[in-house]
C-alpha cells in the first residue's frame, strides 16, 4: 500500500476545489497540492457544462434572489451581495487570462444578456419596482425596463412571437451577462495546477476514510475505482469539494460540526433543444418566477447555452425527488447520512416544507406534454418534437440544526470548517460555482489566517482580486473600473 504526504488535499475536480487550489498556488507556490476525483475525468458531475444552466449567477435576471416582501416592497441586498461576489469570480479568471494560466476566454465563458420576463398585472408592477430599485444602484445602473412589445420583441423574438397582444407583460435587460462551461473553466484551472511539479491529480479515486492523527493531519484512506486498491494520503489540510457527496464525506470526518447538518437531495432534467433554426432566435438567458412552493433551483429559464463551440436552448429546470446525492450516486446516499445527531431536524424540516415535498412529486409525475406546455409559457409557438428531455446535475440543498435542535432547510451555500482550521467543505447550491472565488476566498480566511495577514499574501490577493479589502457595493469608482476591465478581458460585450 502506498503512502503520500501532501500539504492541502482537494477531494472533488469541480469548480471549487479547482479555484481552491488555483487561489493557494498562486498565494504559495511551494505548497504540495493534491486532487482526487472519483470519475475518471475532471468536473463531470455538477460542474459538467450541460449539468448546469451556466448562467454566471450575478442576480441580474434571478427574481428569486429579490423577494417581495409583505408590505409588497422588493429586497435587494442579496442581490447586491450576490452581484459583488460574482464580480470577484470574473476579477480572478481575468487574471488567470491576462496571465496565460486560462486559455482564451472564449473557450469558457460568452457574452449573453441577461433578461428576466413576467406576465400579468401584480407580475408588472413587481418587476417594475424591482427595477427601480436596483437600477439606482451603480451595480446595476445599466439594466433597462421595457413594457413595450415592440421593444421586448428586439429583446426575445422567440418569446414574444405568436404571443398574446393584449397580455400584459414586462421585461428587464442586462446585455453584458454571461453563459460560462464551468466544466472548461475547472479543467483550465486544472491543467494550469498540472504545470507544477508539486501538484498530483488522481482520476477514478473515492476517498473511504478521514480520520484525523494525534498530530492534526488528517490520514485519507482512498480506493482506486477500477483496480480496487487502496492507498492512504496524509494531508495537513484537506478540502471537500466533492458537490453533493460532500455531506457524506463530512460525516466521515467526524468533526463535532458534521452535527449540524443534514442534506436534502432534488433532482433535475431540462428541455433541450439543438435546431440551429429554433437556437438562432433566441440569444440571451430569460428568467421568470418560480411557482409557488417551488425551490429557487427550480426558477423557470430558458437559456442560450454555448458549450464547446455548440449553441442549444435549455428550458427549466424541471425539478424531482431523489434519494441520490450524486447523478452516479447511491439511492441509499440519503439514508445513509441520516444520524442521531440529524434526524430530528431532518423529520422537522419534512414536516414544515410538505408544500415542497408535494410540488417535487408533482414534477416527478410531468409528462411530456405537461413540460412542454409550460415552455410554452415562453415559447407559444413551441414544435415538442425540436425539444429533447435532459438530466441535469444533482442538488443537495442544506438542512441545519440550531442550538434550539430545530431543523431548517436553507437555499443557498455555507462554508463549514473545523475549529483546529484543518478541514473546509461547502455545502448547498445556488449560486455555486458563479460565486466560488468569493467561497473559496472565505475557506483560506478562515483557515489559512495567519499566511493571509502577511504581506505576501495581501498584496498577491490585491493584484489578482483589486477590489480585495473593498466594497463594490459601495465604491462605485471602482466598481465601475474593474468591471470595465473584466468585461474587456473577458470578451463579455453584448452579442
Amino acid at each position: 500500500m502506498t503512502c503520500d504526504s501532501t500539504d492541502v488535499l482537494l477531494v472533488g475536480s469541480g469548480a471549487m476545489s479547482s479555484t481552491l487550489g488555483s487561489l493557494l498556488k498562486q498565494l504559495d507556490p511551494s505548497l504540495n497540492i493534491m486532487m482526487v476525483e472519483r470519475l475518471d475525468g475532471v468536473a463531470q458531475e455538477s460542474t459538467n457544462a450541460w449539468m448546469n444552466a451556466g448562467t454566471g449567477h450575478a442576480a441580474y435576471c434571478e427574481l428569486n434572489y429579490t423577494p417581495q416582501v409583505d408590505d409588497g416592497s422588493v429586497e435587494i441586498d442579496n442581490a447586491l451581495s450576490i452581484n459583488s461576489k460574482f464580480e470577484t469570480s470574473l476579477q480572478f479568471w481575468s487574471f488567470l487570462v491576462k496571465q496565460k494560466f486560462l486559455p482564451a476566454p472564449e473557450n469558457f465563458i460568452s457574452p449573453v444578456p441577461h433578461i428576466s420576463f413576467v406576465w400579468g398585472e401584480r407580475n408588472v408592477e413587481f418587476l417594475k419596482q424591482r427595477y427601480q430599485k436596483l437600477s439606482s444602484n451603480h451595480l446595476f445602473s445599466n439594466m433597462e425596463f421595457s413594457s413595450d412589445p415592440v421593444v421586448l420583441n428586439d429583446w426575445m423574438p422567440l418569446i414574444m412571437k405568436g404571443r398574446d397582444p393584449q397580455q400584459k407583460v414586462a421585461a428587464t435587460r442586462i446585455n453584458h451577462g454571461s453563459d460560462i462551461n464551468f466544466s472548461a473553466l475547472s479543467l483550465g484551472m486544472t491543467q494550469y495546477l498540472q504545470t507544477h511539479d508539486n501538484f498530483k491529480l488522481l482520476l477514478g479515486h473515492s476517498v473511504k476514510e478521514l480520520k484525523q492523527d494525534n498530530n492534526g493531519r488528517w490520514a485519507v484512506k482512498i480506493k482506486n475505482v477500477k483496480t480496487g486498491l487502496f492507498s492512504d494520503i496524509s494531508a495537513r489540510f484537506v478540502f471537500l469539494g466533492a458537490g453533493g457527496a460532500a455531506i457524506k464525506l463530512l460525516q466521515k470526518s467526524m468533526i463535532p460540526e458534521h452535527k449540524l447538518y443534514g442534506g436534502f437531495p432534488v433532482s433535475g432534467q431540462w428541455l433541450v433543444c439543438k435546431k440551429p433554426e429554433i437556437v438562432k432566435q433566441h440569444k440571451a438567458k430569460v428568467y421568470g418566477k418560480a411557482p409557488v412552493g417551488a425551490p429557487p433551483m427550480s426558477v423557470p429559464h430558458l437559456d442560450l447555452r454555448i458549450i464547446d463551440g455548440e449553441e442549444a436552448l435549455l428550458f427549466g429546470p424541471f425539478a424531482g425527488f431523489t434519494t441520490r446525492f450524486m447523478r452516479q450516486g447511491s439511492i441509499l446516499d440519503l439514508f445513509s447520512t441520516i444520524t442521531l445527531d440529524n434526524i430530528t431536524s431532518m423529520l422537522k424540516v419534512g414536516l414544515d416544507n410538505l408544500e415542497l415535498v408535494r410540488y417535487l412529486i408533482s414534477e416527478v409525475l410531468q409528462t411530456r406534454k405537461s413540460r412542454i406546455n409550460l415552455l410554452r409559457d415562453y415559447f407559444p409557438d413551441v414544435d415538442i418534437d425540436d425539444w429533447l428531455l435532459a438530466t441535469a446535475g444533482q442538488r443537495v440543498q442544506i438542512i441545519k440544526k440550531h442550538p434550539d435542535k430545530i431543523g431548517t432547510l436553507k437555499f443557498g451555500t455555507e462554508v463549514v470548517t473545523a475549529s483546529d482550521r484543518s478541514l473546509a467543505t461547502l455545502l448547498g447550491a445556488s449560486p455555486g460555482a458563479s460565486v466560488s472565488v468569493d467561497a473559496m476566498l472565505q475557506v483560506i480566511s478562515e483557515c489559512f489566517p495567519e499566511q493571509l495577514a502577511t504581506e505576501q499574501w495581501q498584496t498577491k490577493l490585491k493584484q489578482m482580486i483589486p477590489s480585495h479589502g473593498e466594497s463594490l457595493i459601495e465604491n462605485k469608482k471602482l466598481s465601475k473600473e474593474i468591471r470595465e476591465d473584466t468585461i474587456s478581458t473577458l470578451k463579455l460585450n453584448a452579442i
